[in-house]
Formats: structure tokens, C-alpha cells, sequence
């Protein structure tokens, strides 16, 4: 086993518990600009934990699923992204993130093989909370398509985070250190819907 390979992916996987789920929202803070919808997914655990919990994920299932996967994702959760910025209604936002996290983290931990449209479609259903709450914090007076473009950037880049680290795998690692780390993701999930 390659040790170099294992200390990068215990890091990578110890930056990731470093956010805070309460930091995702906002703080009396406007978000009006590419940075500010960069930073969005990448200040939550929540958010972080689901998105590479779906790159992980496609890479398990492999196929087109590697890159029809989190390209559901990154398109529904911009639907939902306009749904939050317009004020419709989306009940249990927060509940639904959480759940995503567990759902997505149990699929990576059981390796789950779902067909290609149940998989995009179970995908897709998780996006749109994600988005809503993008969306529904932005100020008004934001630029909607800036903002979006960062938060669909920053989605992208944590989904290919999970593709990498499930691709590096198969190289060095047996294949149940993924699996635990999709354990790992639902056990977070369960901890933020608990919070």
C-alpha cells in the first residue's frame, strides 16, 4: 500500500470534517458574487459531505454514470438554485440536505448499483435542496448568474474530489476503504440531522 497515497487521502478526508455545517448559511452575509457562490458549498459540511459522497459514488457505479451522475446533480441543483433565489416554496430544505448526506453515504458504503436513470434521478432529488438553499440565501441584489456559475463550480470541483479519490483507490487501496469512507458520510449525515 502506498503510504504517501494514504496520508493525502486521510488529510483530504480531514479537511473535509473541518467545516461546519452552520457556517453553509447565512451569517447576515450578502452573497452577491462568483466568489461568494465558490465559497457557499465549500463552507458547509452538509454540502461538502453529499458532493463528493456523489462523485464517490459515480465512480463506483462507473460508465457513463461517471460523468451522468454528477452532471445531474450540478444541472438540478441549478433548478433548485433558482427556485430558492424567486422565494418558491421547497419544504423540509434543511432535512433534505441532511437526508441526501445519509442516503448518499449509504449507497457508497453498501457500493449500491442502481439503474443509470434511478441513480440520476435519486441524484437529481437531493440537488434541488442543495440548490434551494444556494439559492434562497443569496441577496437580491446579487448577480443570480455569477453566484450560480461559483456554486455549480464548486460542486463540480467536490464531485471530481470523489470521483479522484475513488479512481486513486482502485490503484493503491482495497476498495472497502471507499465503502468506510461512505460509512463515514452517513454517520455525518445522521450527526447534522440530529443537530
Amino acid at each position: 500500500m502506498n503510504t504517501l497515497f494514504l496520508n493525502r487521502w486521510l488529510v483530504a478526508l480531514a479537511l473535509l470534517t473541518m467545516g461546519s455545517a452552520a457556517q453553509s448559511h447565512t451569517l447576515g452575509m450578502p452573497h452577491m458574487d462568483f466568489a461568494a457562490g465558490l465559497l457557499h458549498p465549500l463552507n458547509g459540511l452538509d454540502h461538502m459531505l453529499a458532493m463528493v459522497a456523489v462523485g464517490l459514488w459515480a465512480a463506483q457505479l462507473g460508465g457513463r454514470a461517471l460523468w451522468a451522475v454528477p452532471l445531474t446533480f450540478v444541472l438540478t441543483m441549478a433548478v433548485g438554485g433558482v427556485c430558492g433565489f424567486m422565494g418558491v416554496a421547497l419544504p423540509m430544505v434543511e432535512p433534505g440536505i441532511a437526508g441526501s448526506v445519509i442516503v448518499l453515504g449509504i449507497l457508497v458504503a453498501l457500493s449500491s448499483r442502481l439503474p443509470m436513470a434511478a441513480s440520476m434521478a435519486l441524484v437529481g432529488v437531493f440537488a434541488l435542496f442543495h440548490g434551494y438553499a444556494h439559492g434562497a440565501e443569496m441577496a437580491a441584489e446579487a448577480s443570480a448568474l455569477w453566484y450560480s456559475l461559483g456554486f455549480m463550480l464548486a460542486t463540480a470541483t467536490l464531485h471530481g474530489a470523489g470521483i479522484g479519490i475513488a479512481l486513486a483507490a482502485r490503484q493503491d487501496l482495497p476498495a472497502r476503504l471507499v465503502r468506510l469512507g461512505g460509512a463515514a458520510i452517513a454517520v455525518g449525515g445522521t450527526i447534522l440531522l440530529a443537530a
